[in-house]
């Protein structure tokens, strides 16, 4: 098997993702088209040497629909021989994005891919693309159907994190993440969305909180209460659950992950394609694996797809240096650290998704890139990024620092 390498990775900014957030005026192949400019420009790339762009998205219907990755490409001016595919694992679109590409190079199929992710939330917003698992009565029955929210609230009651504890972790997510900011850490990988006259549509993360108290987290009400106990699915995942004597109602806007809009793009080659180029490869993809997990608790498939990734490089949890968790709800990464005994100065060192917000398909790109960047201003050498995904599954990817 081939060794596939990481050329280089970027990110948009993360917009709100409402009607006068800083991208609601970008469609989805704007945000696209500029991260894949980015990645050609970066690195002088003739795109005709590029053997495919694959970009996850959540919802690939409308504006994001017809295959936004071969879409965007052309919009983006690669040359017509470098095609595209869209793919979606829900919320870790992006890093099976990710994933395939880095698989296409591994397997001797391809030299020089494009991986990565888009989302414009605020113009496709969740749930339009429909699907049986939510909609039909019948899928729904069997499959004990719970909002992502209320399984959260599953996890904080099984396994005993308190209101204070979930929002404890969401203050320390804006904390570092503000802190990461005022450093300059994002900075070589932001590219700044610009409009079509060239003027700066957003350059910064928009959905930070950085002056957010435990008081003012505490004034909040949870968030998926009145769905689970007016609407019923207390009572199903109770079915599903029968030991939890009652949910406990922790999670709200403050302590889970913002709605955003965003782009992400990783640039795959070959070690021979790399020299061919005159580029330095950063990484090395170690392993990665997906797995399927218990869909109505949906939300503890890292912990199982960190596993399953470092059985295959050989390695455990002790060989990791750092971990990127998408922050998709504050108890999901505190199962996380419990569960395979991660301390927390090891974990979204730099804020995640609570602080910045979570662009579903394009975030597992995002958190990619950011482990590479914080390996290499640590000097560190092994990462290890990952995300839970609706439905019961998990993704995740091991990269090593050259």
């Amino acid at each position: 098997m081939a060794d596939a390498y990481i050329y280089d990775a970027v990110r948009t900014p993360r917009g709100k993702g409402r009607a006068g957030g800083g991208l609601n005026q970008a469609t989805p192949i704007h945000l696209a088209a500029t991260v894949l400019r980015a990645i050609r420009e970066r690195n002088r790339l003739d795109t005709s040497l590029v053997d495919d762009v694959v970009l996850g998205c959540v919802e690939p219907v409308a504006e994001q629909g017809a295959d936004i990755a071969r879409v965007a490409a052309l919009y983006a001016d690669y040359a017509v021989t470098a095609p595209g595919v869209t793919v979606s694992r829900f919320c870790a679109s992006g890093l099976e994005a990710c994933n395939q590409a880095a698989g296409q190079i591994m397997a001797g199929q391809s030299d020089l891919v494009v991986g990565g992710g888009v989302e414009s939330m605020s113009r496709v917003p969740m749930f339009s693309s429909g699907g049986a698992w939510p909609t039909d009565p019948q899928v729904a029955h069997k499959t004990y159907f719970t909002p992502q929210g209320i399984s959260a609230d599953l996890i904080a009651t099984k396994w005993g994190y308190s209101r204070r504890d979930v929002d404890s972790y969401a203050i320390e997510s804006q904390r570092r993440a503000k802190h990461a900011w005022d450093n300059g850490y994002f900075k070589p990988s932001i590219v700044a969305v610009k409009d079509l006259n060239g003027l700066v549509m957003l350059d910064h993360d928009e959905y930070m909180r950085p002056q957010t108290t435990l008081e003012d987290l505490a004034a909040l009400k949870p968030a998926f209460q009145e769905q689970g106990e007016n609407y019923g699915f207390n009572s199903v995942i109770l079915q599903r659950y029968p030991e939890v004597e009652r949910i406990e109602h922790v999670h709200h806007a403050g302590n889970s992950s913002g709605i955003v809009d965003g782009a992400a793009a990783v640039l795959f080659g070959s070690k021979e394609m790399g020299e061919r180029l005159g580029l330095k490869a950063r990484a090395r993809i170690r392993a990665y694996a997906s797995i399927g997990s218990e869909p109505a608790i949906m939300l503890t498939g890292p912990s199982y797809s960190a596993e399953k990734a470092l059985k295959r490089a050989g390695m455990s949890i002790r060989d990791v240096d750092l971990f990127e968790l998408n922050e998709a709800f504050a108890a999901v990464v505190l199962r996380f650290m419990q569960v395979l005994e991660v301390p927390h100065d090891k974990i979204n060192v730099n804020g995640g998704a609570i602080a910045m917000g979570h662009p579903l398909g394009a975030t597992g790109a995002m958190i990619l890139g950011t482990l590479l960047d914080e390996l290499e201003r640590r000097d560190l050498s092994t990462g290890l990024a990952t995300l839970c995904v609706g439905a019961g599954m998990g993704t995740a990817t091991v990269i090593e620092r050259l």
